[in-house]
């Protein structure tokens, strides 16, 4: 390897070790179960905001709100909307309720790990955060406030992330099913997910 480039990654992983905290899934007040069972699911709605900053960059923490390698190159809002849509929609699959809702998210931040963070940082997270609000679908009176949500993620790295991805769990697997887990306990119809840890990120 060229000293230049061991230098300048050795000095990124540094600056990436510094970038150590706490991270978790985080809120306060989550609906009541027994408002929550009286919903049924109607509709999910995401919203990715064009003030949010995007970056492909496959460097170990690129200064954006949106970061996404799980797919191929393309328009990665559309493909945060998506993750996002899918993963709201399977955690509110619980609401059996007999009163239709609206599910409507704004996203605050999509940060997932680049490549070059699994190869080789020792460790890194996906660090998601959104607004949730749930709306009357017939009415469109809301039912609960806009709340913020961290559901950060542990990102599989090194050869754990080459196991996962044999098996077929790959990044967005992983994130879609971590955010219906969230989605289901905020509402009440899962198991609670709060919870926090430390790990490397941005």
């Amino acid at each position: 390897m060229d000293r230049r480039i061991f230098i300048a990654s050795g000095l990124s992983l540094l600056a990436l070790a510094a970038c150590s905290d706490n991270w978790g899934t985080k809120y306060r007040d989550p609906p009541d179960p027994s408002e929550t069972r009286l919903w049924r699911l109607s509709s999910v709605a995401v919203t990715v905001p064009d003030s949010l900053t995007v970056s492909n960059a496959n460097t170990f923490a690129p200064n954006a709100d949106i970061v996404w390698h799980g797919e191929d190159f393309g328009d990665r809002r559309a493909q945060v909307k998506a993750i996002m849509t899918e993963g709201l929609t399977r955690g509110a699959r619980g609401l059996r309720g007999r009163r239709p809702v609206v599910l409507a998210a704004r996203v605050v931040r999509f940060h997932a790990v680049t490549p070059i963070s699994v190869d080789q940082a020792p460790s890194a997270v996906h660090n998601i955060k959104f607004d949730l609000q749930v709306y009357d679908a017939r009415t469109r009176a809301p039912l609960t406030q806009a709340q913020r949500i961290s559901a950060d993620l542990e990102a599989n790295v090194g050869t754990a992330a080459i196991v996962a991805a044999i098996r077929g769990d790959t990044q967005r697997v992983r994130i879609v099913r971590h955010l219906a887990s969230v989605t289901a306990g905020w509402l009440g119809t899962g198991p609670d997910q709060r919870r926090t840890f430390e790990g490397i990120g941005r």
